[in-house]
């Protein structure tokens, strides 16, 4: 009997069953009666409302029976068109069951649209946002004019009557932001300096509840938190429930912001939430990144969708930041450009100057923000660049000292909408030494002690989390009350490219060291293929006693360490390829040790989901079930593909396909033989075309050849192909045209592909499908011309190549800038 009949047959079954129990239970509705005597005329006392109780009860069991008879009905309908469908196309395989059995595709499913979805695409985000950035770089002119000490900006003046009647508050924020690499490795420099800082802010943080401080980059908090004891964990919770201590960001690094995939930002920014849920139970509330280099939109929607709801952006280019700050719109709502509503708002604050060292965070003069970095006070390794040292804070100059920061302070908020003001304090790899904590802490509590202690300044200064600056900023504002409009802007757009002085402009590091850049989606790759194999595998193991070999404790740790791996290269000194040359050969090894040991997770898994007979099962890792199709020996090494040696047998190559949704690809592979011909599961031949693989302009591999065939592959699904040689093989051979333009050297082939050999072209080149017509030019082999079938269009392309010398001057084009000596030279 055929499956859609068995199907047919079962549901009928369970059909008359549940009908059959609906007529028992009415029929004890009816007849079994409670024992008191009737009244003439009517019903007992209390029998009318038990009976509607039942007839109730009843009407509940219906309606429930008809939607379990609707399904059944519907599943029966979709089996057997599924079974239909599915002896057609046997090709697949339902990964589901393990077993090479023929998959049965789900119906199609038919999804309400709601009209509301689709009306952002015709309409401008601007129509929403008070600040459109495509709108500001129209009108800037991008100009550097020399702007007094604020040599970027402007000059800044204030009534100093004008906090009379609303105080300044002022949250000092004490940070140290560390590079997961950059000059040094991630390892050296964690063992030089970082677990330094965070072994002090445990040991300074708890001598005084005054003292606040941040951390970001989860990477580094993470291997300091294993290699330090119970006492001094429970002391950092402690920290960070009495908020001296708060986790900003929490991703597993300050990840860039322009050259990773949004999948990348969001696996490091999961990585490192999932710990610091695991470890401290907490999640963090506001996004820190003041050395990205530039900021993208695409990160502020990631965050609030993480739960954060308010962020910090620094690298913007100065032009920018000078417009912004004199139109107070430095602080605003930062909305997604297809967002109609207010669903993607995020709160953010744009540092005005410079950079995020403590010189060019006070205010606008970092001649006089220097002479408070108290690192730099005399004696110690660095010194201001202004050659005014800064002064330890005593008696005797504690009240003209305040005044002169406090001026900074003033003239800061004025760039502001409101009078609650961040300082952030600190730079790289600050508060290594213990000293400095003494330093900084000290001086500035005495500073804050005398301007609290004066009510005639109107300020208070405080020590601060960057969630306690902002919390005050959304309190001051009200903007938390749903009634309440809004006080900062909205806005949409991006920030690049970024630019921090003249046509300093930070597109270099767009394209460079590529190949890392490469590797970096290889593994991106590698790594959603196996956690999703990985998962599906131990479903199986779970569920079967024969599987217990299987390694899933060893390939989860290999899984976590690839995570981050990975998440560490996002890092805006990594993936950006800005780092020292043996920094980027950490990261390559890191990065191909991780995609060696993905590749073993991979074809474990695979191993147990293609077993028809679970039983079978034998894990010998000495002797892997199936091989990759490419081989990489080194991490700067490029790949080679598995050459796949061809016989009268039957070889396997099982296919996968990663995405949700089905998909029909062209899949290539090496193999050994000119006449390999290609099977699917069912054994039928399916059309293939052999290629030569070339070695050079006119020479083609004697003992290697390209197979191409269109794969059918399920959703999240594995497909198996066979590749046998006949001599009867029924695969296209490639034909090849090559335009000598009169070179001595002619084509090497072995007689297996017919070339066809030009010195010069009479004619048009083209190459056409059954859509379209391409049309390339006779002498540089570059596209011209498209011509659409369907409604007999033509457009003219044009392609060039370009290149950029590099300026003159001392600064030059290289890792971060792009600097060129004028415009393009057009090469081809």
């Amino acid at each position: 009997m055929k499956l859609s009949r068995q199907i047919t047959v079962l549901g009928s079954a369970i059909f008359c069953v549940v009908i059959f129990s609906l007529y028992l239970m009415l029929d004890r509705g009816q007849f079994d009666q409670p024992k008191s005597p009737h009244r003439e005329g009517g019903f007992p006392k209390g029998q009318l409302s038990i009976l509607q109780e039942k007839i109730d009860h009843l009407e509940r069991l219906l309606a429930e029976n008809n939607e379990i008879i609707s399904n059944i009905r519907d599943s029966v309908i979709n089996l057997s068109d599924s079974v239909k469908d599915g002896l057609k196309n046997p090709e697949a395989i339902n990964i589901s069951r393990g077993s090479f059995s023929p998959l049965l595709p789900s119906a199609p499913a038919l999804l309400p649209i709601n009209k509301e979805d689709c009306q952002f695409a015709p309409v401008s985000g601007s129509q929403k946002s008070d600040v459109q950035m495509l709108d500001v770089y129209d009108i800037l002119p991008f100009d550097n004019p020399d702007g007094g000490v604020w040599k970027q900006g402007f000059d800044i003046t204030y009534d100093e009557h004008e906090w009379d009647n609303e105080i300044l508050q002022v949250f000092l924020v004490p940070h140290s932001h560390n590079d997961p690499g950059w000059l040094k490795t991630f390892d050296d420099y964690f063992r030089d300096q970082t677990q330094h800082i965070l072994n002090n802010m445990v040991v300074k943080l708890q001598e005084d509840k005054q003292r606040k401080f941040i951390w970001s980059e989860i990477s580094y908090f993470s291997k300091w938190w294993d290699g330090i004891d119970s006492q001094k964990r429970d002391a950092v919770k402690k920290l960070i429930d009495q908020q001296q201590l708060e986790i900003v960001t929490g991703g597993w690094v300050m990840a860039d912001e322009a050259s990773p995939h949004y999948f990348s930002l969001i696996d490091q920014l999961i990585e490192g939430h999932q710990w610091l849920e695991k470890n401290l139970g907490v999640k963090p509330k506001a996004g820190w990144a003041v050395d990205p280099f530039g900021h993208s939109p695409t990160m502020a929607y990631i965050l609030k969708r993480s739960g954060l709801s308010n962020m910090l952006i620094q690298r913007i280019h100065y032009s920018i930041k000078k417009h912004f700050a004199s139109k107070k719109t430095l602080e605003f709502f930062w909305r997604q450009n297809w967002d109609l509503g207010s669903s993607t708002d995020i709160l953010c604050h744009m540092m005005p100057f410079y950079s995020y060292d403590v010189p060019h965070t006070c205010g606008p003069d970092p001649k006089i923000c220097c002479q408070f970095d108290f690192k730099r006070l005399p004696g110690g390794r660095i010194s201001c660049p202004w050659r005014v040292p800064p002064e330890p804070i005593h008696e005797g100059n504690v009240e003209h000292r305040a005044w002169m920061l406090l001026d900074q302070y003033r003239k800061k908020s004025k760039l502001y909408r409101t009078k609650v003001l961040l300082v952030p304090l600190g730079d790289d790899f600050r508060y290594s030494d213990s000293s400095e904590w003494d330093q900084q802490y000290q001086n500035y509590q005495k500073l804050f002690d005398y301007m609290n202690s004066h009510p005639e300044l109107h300020v208070k200064a405080q020590f601060g989390t960057l969630s306690n600056f902002f919390e005050a900023l959304r309190k001051t504002t009200n903007i938390d009350e749903s009634n309440s409009p809004s006080f900062f802007p909205v806005l949409s757009g991006d920030f690049f490219t970024y630019a921090d002085r003249d046509d300093h402009y930070w597109s270099g590091y767009f394209t460079s060291r590529p190949f890392y850049k490469r590797l970096e989606r290889v593994l991106e790759s590698h790594l959603r293929s196996a956690e999703i194999l990985y998962s599906l595998a131990q479903v199986h193991v779970q569920r079967s006693s024969k599987l217990q070999a299987f390694p899933s404790g060893e390939h989860y740790k290999l899984l976590t360490e690839a995570r981050r791996n990975f998440g560490l290269f996002q890092h805006h000194d990594a993936i950006t390829g800005t780092a020292k040359d043996w920094v980027v050969v950490d990261y390559g090894t890191r990065l191909y040790h991780s995609l060696m040991n993905l590749k073993k997770v991979i074809v474990d898994a695979v191993h147990v989901l293609v077993l028809k007979d679970k039983g079978t099962y034998i894990y010998n890792p000495s002797a892997p079930f199936f091989s990759m199709d490419d081989v990489q020996k080194a991490q700067d090494a490029l790949p080679q593909k598995t050459v796949i040696k061809v016989t009268g047998h039957p070889r396997s190559l099982v296919i996968y396909n990663p995405l949700e949704q089905e998909r029909t690809s062209v899949v290539s592979v090496y193999v050994n033989s000119p006449k390999s011909k290609v099977l699917n599961a069912a054994g039928k031949t399916i059309k293939a075309q052999i290629s030569a693989v070339w070695e050079g302009a006119t020479a083609m591999s004697p003992d290697t050849y390209q197979v191409s065939f269109l794969a059918h592959l399920p959703p999240l699904g594995l497909a198996v192909y066979q590749l046998v040689e006949s001599r009867d093989a029924e695969s296209v051979k490639a034909e090849y045209t090559v335009f000598t333009r009169g070179r001595s050297n002619k084509v090497l082939s072995d007689g297996i592909f017919h070339v066809n050999e030009l010195d010069n072209i009479v004619t048009d080149l083209t190459i056409e499908n059954s859509y379209l017509k391409l049309l390339f030019s006779q002498t540089s082999g570059l596209l011209e011309q498209i011509k659409l079938k369907d409604d007999g269009k033509t457009h003219n392309v044009k392609v060039g190549f370009t290149w950029y010398g590099t300026t003159n001057n001392r600064d030059k084009s290289g890792a971060y800038l792009f600097l060129p000596d004028g415009d393009g030279k057009v090469c081809l």
